[in-house]
């Protein structure tokens, strides 16, 4: 038999196949990628749809929108990239999830996807809901989890306010990227950190 050349998976596999998880995830690194390339008001359906090697009419089955993309998108790079470690220890926990919150935010491509969505829902309502239905809510479910394993452990007491525990962590890393466009080095969130702790010390 001759060689036989193996099919180039960027090409096709949408249209061949139906939705496999090697197209669906091609199709929200490219949602990804032309976000950051080119901003929210110049990421099409037919970008996303070139560079991922798939129709756009592929695309337009399994999503409605670009919108409905870059949703699809932010729920896995969330789930993978800002699930907080487990370390056995509070403040290991707390300083290893709060620099990764800073580093999502800042500097990750799935970050300026989660940026870009934050800003559009400030004038589109039924995005907002989706947001915090889908993926705002999940997150700060995750969020909880290091202090939810402290408390199991005696290091925090068990009536803490979790909920509020979590905004006073990283509430001041969303304010610094979303409204001063401040640095948030892991410095300035060790030092978020050693003030919680502080603060539930006293209170303990």
């Amino acid at each position: 038999m001759g060689d036989v050349t193996a099919p180039d998976p960027r090409r096709h596999y949408g249209n061949r196949y139906g939705r496999s998880e090697n197209a669906r995830r091609a199709v929200l690194h490219a949602a990804d990628d032309l976000l950051v390339e080119h901003g929210f008001a110049g990421l099409t359906m037919e970008r996303i749809a070139a560079h991922a090697g798939v129709s756009k009419q592929t695309i337009y089955r399994w999503w409605p929108s670009k919108v409905d993309v870059l949703l699809d998108a932010l729920g896995d790079d969330l789930a993978e990239e800002l699930t907080p470690p487990d370390h056995g220890d509070l403040r290991k926990d707390l300083s290893a999830h709060l620099a990764a919150v800073a580093a999502f935010l800042t500097s990750a491509d799935a970050g300026a996807v989660f940026r870009a969505l934050l800003g559009q829902a400030q004038h589109d309502p039924a995005l907002a809901e989706r947001l915090r239905a889908e993926h705002v809510h999940g997150q700060h479910e995750r969020d909880r989890l290091p202090l939810e394993r402290a408390v199991a452990r005696g290091e925090l007491r068990s009536d803490i306010d979790l909920d509020c525990a979590v905004e006073q962590l990283v509430g001041p890393i969303y304010y610094r990227v979303l409204v001063t466009g401040g640095p948030v080095p892991p410095e300035f969130t060790d030092q978020v950190v050693d003030g919680f702790l502080d603060r539930s010390a006293r209170e303990g």
